[in-house]
């Protein structure tokens, strides 16, 4: 009786260590996929587009002011990520926003909290300041 209770206790351990790790997997894939509606750009199609669209677009990088100050891209303002959320007010819905970080993940963030908000047209910079060869 004492090893069927054993092993029945067993298997319940073993079944919630698989439902642990699928959520864990899910979790992780929700994170690292871009938002649905969000548009992908590589720090080539930047370059290129900051040329061409310098003032249609709007330009904004999540990273801590620390991180901004220490090297940024011309044209980008700070908007840090914790902060995102007070600062929407400042950034126009009806215009595009295109978001930058360090390696892509706050952008991430940061474009999801556009679109949950309202905003149609948000672009993410793949590999984010560590792809920017400039």
């Amino acid at each position: 009786m004492k090893k069927q209770i054993f092993k029945g206790m067993l298997q319940m351990e073993s079944l919630i260590t698989i439902v642990l790790i699928l959520v864990a997997v899910f979790l992780f894939i929700r994170t690292i996929r871009p938002p649905k509606g969000v548009n992908q750009m590589t720090t080539e199609q930047l370059d290129q587009d900051l040329k061409q669209n310098k003032n249609k677009k709007q330009w904004i990088d999540v990273r801590t002011p620390g991180e901004f100050q220490s090297r940024n891209i011309k044209g980008f303002k700070n908007y840090p990520l914790q902060k995102l959320k007070q600062d929407l007010n400042e950034l126009d819905q009806n215009k595009e926003v295109v978001v930058i970080c360090q390696s892509g993940a706050r952008s991430l963030a940061a474009a999801r909290t556009l679109k949950k908000n309202g905003f149609e047209q948000v672009t993410n910079v793949q590999g984010g300041m560590n792809a920017w060869k400039k």
